[in-house]
């Protein structure tokens, strides 16, 4: 399974071997026939020759389910954005008659076998067709891809999610609270809210960033000091929450004049993320002012 001899002895067995067990509460007879069902379904789906086949899915890749960054323990983040099929043109497309349907679910095994080749095996939407897909989708990875999710990531989730969280969160287990953890920003793409953009190369590890909260009637300076010239600055802004005022200021150290980057501007709740850069011609520092001086009691 996955190029792996269950019975061969080796490691990575073993953690196979593992996650079913875990599946089913280390009930051994289950956990038993849990796999020999999923070794079975895995020869009639044919998922180990999966990644070879062309299902004419090329205008969902990087959209519906794809591949990007890392979370801090070094597991790979997968998306699943279904918003797409919002558009009434691509949802006829992908989920038109029921072959669509079934060519979609035989992608979407796809993307995940490609998922799981990235694992090292190591100790350590609204309508109605694409509910009924999207259960049948949890229901068939539940029970042939069990534990291979290590965390289910909520990702700018409307504000009652934090409330009923906070009201189940002493009645969930320890393992159910273990799912829910922290990206880096760097890791989480733009789209989101944060700053992994689409050109950023996978091989090189992403920069790092900060994080902070400015409380209502606040207004913050951020200062990044001892930049020589020829330095260039690339900076990206997302608001959460409510509006506010922004600017960025160069400063140079020879005279202290001040050069106005980005005039003061309000920024209002919005999807897309400024992006912009800029590049020093004498030794100074970069001023980014955040003014949430006019929401007293709220934070950004």
């Amino acid at each position: 399974m996955w190029g792996v001899q269950l019975l061969g002895g080796e490691e990575k067995a073993d953690v196979i071997l593992l996650k079913y067990l875990r599946a089913r509460d280390f009930r051994i007879q289950d956990s038993l026939q849990v796999l020999l069902k999923c070794l079975s379904w895995r020869k009639d789906f044919k998922s180990d020759c999966i990644l070879d086949e062309d299902l004419e899915f090329k205008a969902l890749e990087g959209l519906v389910a794809y591949m990007s960054g890392y979370d801090k323990e070094g597991h790979p983040v997968c998306y699943n954005a279904y918003g797409v099929f919002k558009d009434k043109e691509m949802y006829d497309k992908i989920f038109g008659d029921d072959d669509k349907l079934k060519k979609f679910l035989r992608w979407r095994v796809q993307v995940l076998e490609m998922v799981v080749k990235l694992l090292h095996f190591k100790p350590d939407m609204p309508k109605r067709e694409l509910r009924v897909t999207s259960n049948h989708v949890r229901s068939l990875f539940q029970d042939n891809y069990p534990e291979m999710v290590a965390r289910k990531i909520f990702i700018n989730v409307p504000w009652y999610f934090s409330m009923l969280y906070s009201v189940f969160s002493p009645f969930l287990t320890q393992e159910t609270k273990s799912k829910f953890l922290y990206i880096m920003p760097e890791e989480v793409s733009v789209q989101y809210g944060r700053l992994s953009r689409p050109g950023d190369s996978e091989s090189d590890p992403p920069k790092p960033a900060s994080e902070f909260t400015i409380n209502g009637g606040e207004k913050v300076n951020i200062q990044i000091e001892g930049l020589e010239a020829g330095a260039m600055i690339t900076w990206d802004i997302v608001v959460g929450g409510w509006e506010l005022e922004y600017s960025a200021e160069f400063v140079p150290h020879a005279d202290g004049n001040t050069n106005a980057i980005e005039k003061p501007r309000k920024m209002a709740v919005t999807e897309e993320t400024i992006h912009n850069s800029y590049t020093t011609k004498e030794a100074g520092k970069m001023v980014f002012s955040v003014d949430n001086s006019n929401r007293a009691g709220k934070e950004r």
